[in-house]
């Protein structure tokens, strides 16, 4: 019988809707949630984050196969799927809770993520530098039922097509 390689990763690169959807049909992939990591609120709601008041960002959480689906596969779409140049801001969406952030839930995540983003540098694939926070993963709180596979639910691919008035 052969051993499970179940596990978990944690980024935040904007408005999570859209991170989730990037990441959910990927083969290996086996439950995404979003929610909110990274402040110091307990039980936070998606008003409070999105006024600021908690310090948490808006985040993908991954439940992964690592037989099907390794770690810096994960790292990889990440960092195709946002710009991690930008300090608390994606696109249109600004503030704190849509920093680019991968929270690390074991020190070789956190290694593969730092080497990750020192190669980038490097390589200057980027016009400016990375700044993507490599922090160890706090309380993950799952956000609002609404908010679980939004886009799917839509019948949408991306976030482009939706007014945030």
């Amino acid at each position: 019988m052969g051993t499970n390689k179940i596990n978990i990763a944690v980024f935040g690169g904007g408005c999570f809707w859209g991170v989730e959807e990037d990441f959910h049909h990927l083969d290996g992939i086996l439950k995404t949630e979003v929610g909110y990591m990274g402040g110091d609120f307990k039980n936070p709601t998606y008003n409070a984050v999105c006024r600021g008041d908690t310090g948490h960002a808006e985040v993908v959480s991954i439940t992964y196969d690592e037989k099907k689906l390794k770690y810096a596969d994960l790292l990889n779409k990440f960092f195709e799927i946002h710009d991690p140049t930008q300090i608390n801001m994606q696109g249109p969406d600004i503030g704190e809770q849509y920093r680019s952030v991968i929270f690390y839930t074991t020190d070789q995540q956190k290694k593969i993520a730092e080497s990750k983003i020192k190669e980038l540098d490097k390589s200057q694939k980027f016009k400016s530098k990375i700044a993507t926070q490599v922090l160890k993963a706090k309380e993950f709180y799952r956000a609002e039922e609404y908010h679980q596979q939004y886009l799917h639910k839509k019948g949408l691919t991306s976030c482009r097509f939706i007014s945030r008035m």
